[in-house]
């Protein structure tokens, strides 16, 4: 069986969630079975599916879950979340892709922002799964031909190998930052309404071809958000040297 299921990111940290463990132990509220097939549709202000997860176990007590209070924004709701039965979702895939969004979804047989788990059809299944396997998403700038990742650590940062091009550190980053550009404040949205909603480009702070096999990526200090115009410019050299985001910003303000 196939589902989609709804997640409020202002409600639970499912990507740091992702990332320490590997799965989510979700609340059973529906009739999953081991090998059934869940893609996780996240709630504004993404406003579409970003995660595709495999049930490896159910009907979990919570004396069998993982302890995730610390991915939990509201203590109250943690408790609430407390007792029943709960399925495991290992993490398959992850995209942030605006081909997966909701506007898109319905193009392809889902019939509304899903409230609850709801199961997918054959139509929509085939759609999702193939933009799934679409690393390379609108929303990033190719700073690399480089695309072998692996993901470990902590609340605020991604262990990767070799190069970061990671879905959860973009998105983390857009959560914290918004998608207005640093450099010169252009706000898609605000200029072309909806086609514009949630799109930006992050740009490295660090090279990444200084990058080396290893390397700690905190998406507060090393990732930003910007315009494809100001993230351009960013990699332009002149005489060998590339302009801050501060100096850029300062020269569009002379």
């Amino acid at each position: 069986m196939i589902w989609m299921i709804p997640a409020n990111g202002k409600m639970y940290d499912h990507a740091s969630a992702f990332q320490k463990w590997g799965f989510i132990d979700w609340r059973q509220n529906l009739k999953f079975n081991v090998g059934d097939i869940v893609y996780i549709y996240c709630t504004k202000p993404f406003k579409k599916v970003m995660f595709k997860t495999i049930v490896d176990k159910e009907s979990l007590s919570s004396e069998e879950i993982v302890n995730d209070e610390e991915y939990w924004f509201i203590k109250e709701e943690y408790i609430k979340s407390l007792g029943g039965k709960y399925a495991r979702l290992r993490l398959v895939a992850q995209v942030d892709s605006e081909e997966l969004t909701l506007v898109k979804l319905m193009m392809h047989g889902l019939n509304a922002a899903p409230q609850k788990g709801v199961k997918v059809s054959a139509e929509l299944a085939t759609y999702m799964d193939k933009h799934m396997n679409d690393y390379y998403s609108v929303n990033i700038f190719p700073e690399s031909d480089d695309t072998e990742n692996t993901y470990e650590g902590a609340v605020h940062a991604v262990l990767v190998n070799k190069y970061e091009r990671s879905s959860i550190a973009r998105q983390k980053c857009i959560q914290y930052y918004g998608c207005k550009c640093v450099v010169c404040e252009f706000e898609f949205e605000k200029v072309y309404g909806e086609l514009g909603k949630n799109f930006i480009h992050v740009h490295h702070l660090t090279p990444l071809k200084e990058i080396g096999k290893e390397y700690i990526v905190d998406y507060k200090n090393d990732l930003i958000p910007v315009c494809p115009n100001c993230h351009a410019m960013l990699h332009r050299e002149i005489d060998g040297e590339r302009y801050s985001w501060q100096e850029l910003r300062d020269k569009l303000k002379k």
